[in-house]
């Protein structure tokens, strides 16, 4: 099990500059909200390798909630925009945060335009939905990618999936009136039939006004995420070509962008680093990865791959990445594997 480092006002740890927690800003109207990287579910195919059982993740995080809302509330403020959207998403599962209704409660109070939050449904329940349909939320994505009980039960990697349920609860949440749209990842040769009966089901009981239902994603491999036995990615060429097939075939959208949610372009924060840079952190805190920490230097998170150091030490780094205001960094002197780095990038 890992361990679950805990993020308070007084850890000193800005909560931009780190992709497992804290809030990301991509240069648009959107803001990503992390308030946690837990993970109840163990999918055979995630991304990032989360969840209890997870082989290469030896941390996960929790953002204290005052902490986490008076952070958005300055970014709302450089942004200079009334209409941001609030998306609360997770490299776990949001819902695993304790406090996600006074989370949302707390967006809300800041007049955001949408507050949206990513969820493989399993901790959805009819009290939870009310709860969430009353402080403001006004959509829900929900991770669905089978309708056959075994095959969603070992897509999941636990025993203890019920699709049953998750089929109870998005009907539920479109009976509520809140935005429904169901991202399913197609896993070539394993899941195409289930994607199938997917578009069917949301075909079924969508009833959006704003956004299209439904959003197919392509399963990527990733090194230190987790791999299907028997299954290559495929380029995405084939993917969206499979996606136009699917649209002819049941005449339903299935492929979405950023303008289906309104997302644009839109005043991003400053970058104090950029690539090639050398500078001196001052560690915070373990890292995501075995042998990786996390620093702080001019109010951003860096996380320093490759290093064996505690609490308080000076490191000298080297930036390697530096993508939407998401620092990487190297010990100087130091080589870091370009798998790494590619594993990264597909995150990032």
């Amino acid at each position: 099990m890992k361990k679950v480092i805990r993020i308070p006002r007084d850890a000193e740890l800005p909560l931009i500059g780190a992709i497992m927690f804290g809030i990301i800003d991509r240069g648009t109207n959107l803001l990503q909200i992390r308030p946690t990287s837990v993970c109840n579910l163990n999918c055979i195919f995630c991304s990032t390798d989360a969840g209890p059982f997870s082989k290469t993740r030896v941390n996960d995080y929790e953002v204290e909630l005052s902490y986490l809302v008076d952070w958005f509330k300055e970014i709302a403020k450089f942004k200079e925009y009334n209409h941001l959207i609030a998306f609360i998403d997770s490299v776990g599962d949001p819902l695993t945060y304790p406090k996600i209704v006074d989370l949302v409660q707390a967006l809300n109070d800041l007049k955001v335009e949408n507050i949206a939050i990513e969820t493989n449904g399993t901790l959805l329940s009819e009290e939870l939905i009310d709860e969430l349909k009353e402080v403001g939320l006004k959509q829900i994505n929900l991770s669905l990618h089978a309708l056959d009980k075994e095959l969603a039960k070992k897509l999941s990697g636990t025993d203890f999936y019920r699709v049953e349920k998750i089929l109870r609860m998005a009907k539920y949440v479109v009976e509520k009136n809140i935005e429904l749209i169901i991202t399913p990842v197609w896993i070539p040769k394993i899941n195409d039939k289930e994607i199938e009966k997917i578009i069917l089901f949301s075909k079924e009981i969508n009833r959006n006004k704003k956004f299209p239902p439904l959003g197919i994603q392509k399963y990527q491999v990733h090194k230190y995420g987790r791999k299907v036995k028997g299954v290559k990615e495929i380029r995405w060429y084939y993917f969206y070509k499979k996606l136009e097939e699917w649209e002819k075939k049941f005449d339903y959208k299935v492929k979405i962008g950023p303008r289906d949610f309104k997302i644009f372009k839109w005043k991003p924060l400053p970058k104090p680093f950029k690539k090639g840079d050398k500078i001196k952190v001052e560690i915070k805190c373990n890292g995501w990865l075995k042998n990786e920490m996390i620093g702080e230097a001019k109010n951003r998170c860096i996380s320093v791959l490759d290093v064996k150091a505690k609490k308080g030490d000076l490191v000298n780094v080297e930036i390697i990445r530096d993508k939407d205001n998401l620092y990487l960094a190297k010990p100087l002197r130091k080589k870091v594997e370009k798998a790494i780095l590619m594993d990264y990038d597909k995150l990032f």
